[in-house]
């Protein structure tokens, strides 16, 4: 929180526009982003800045349905598909820091808590089905390789108005998921939990633990 660092109101005032002037999101809300107009992200909705927020901030390598000028809105079908996702890219990260001092070479671990949201999605999507037929776009590595057909696809189906893909999970058997290209599409945003996910160290990768915690 910026009034942890601010000792006066008028640094607090301008610690505030420079973090305005900073953030994408932000940055986007007034002036569009590379990907995305202003037009198309949502205003005056409870949590809009969270939508706004999946659509402004892509990772740098994209996701698996967009690419780093754009991103989506990614939800599943029960909340295990969405852990699995969070979980092995945490361990992809941690697999990737070499740590001497330990056995491993590799961190013990790590926790951190994960806001799970939940939204509502009343449109067209295009469906990957049967997932057989689509095995290109659903690869589940090497990250971020694999996503080189997927996002070339959603650029495709974005350009031709496409509102988004439903797909199966390709980190959770039986699990479907959806990426919603729409900002206007994603309904009702809402918090639902805060879990703690904690990561330990095994022979080949990690395991992992999840808990409820509080929400403030």
């Amino acid at each position: 929180m910026l009034e942890a660092i601010a000792d006066t109101d008028k640094e607090l005032e301008d610690l505030v526009l420079l973090d305005g002037a900073t953030n994408d999101r932000v940055q986007s809300e007034e002036r569009g982003f590379i990907g995305i107009s202003t037009f198309e992200l949502v205003y005056a909705i409870p949590n809009a800045h969270v939508v706004n927020a999946a659509y402004t901030h892509p990772n740098e390598s994209g996701s698996r349905f967009n690419d780093n000028t754009r991103g989506a809105w990614y939800a599943a079908d029960r909340q295990q598909a969405s852990i699995a996702e969070v979980v092995y890219h945490k361990s992809r990260r941690l697999g990737e820091i070499i740590v001497p001092d330990e056995p491993s070479g590799q961190p013990w671990g790590d926790v951190s808590t994960y806001d799970d949201w939940q939204a509502d999605f009343q449109a067209d999507f295009h469906i990957l089905d049967p997932p057989e037929d689509f095995s290109e776009f659903l690869a589940p590595e090497p990250v971020p390789r694999c996503y080189s057909a997927s996002q070339a696809l959603a650029r495709r189906l974005l350009d031709q108005g496409s509102n988004g893909l439903v797909y199966p999970s390709v980190r959770y058997r039986g699990s479907k998921c959806i990426a919603c290209f729409r900002p206007a599409l994603v309904y009702n945003p809402h918090q639902s939990e805060r879990l703690e996910i904690t990561l330990t160290t095994n022979e080949t990768s990690y395991d992992h633990r999840v808990r409820q915690v509080a929400l403030d």
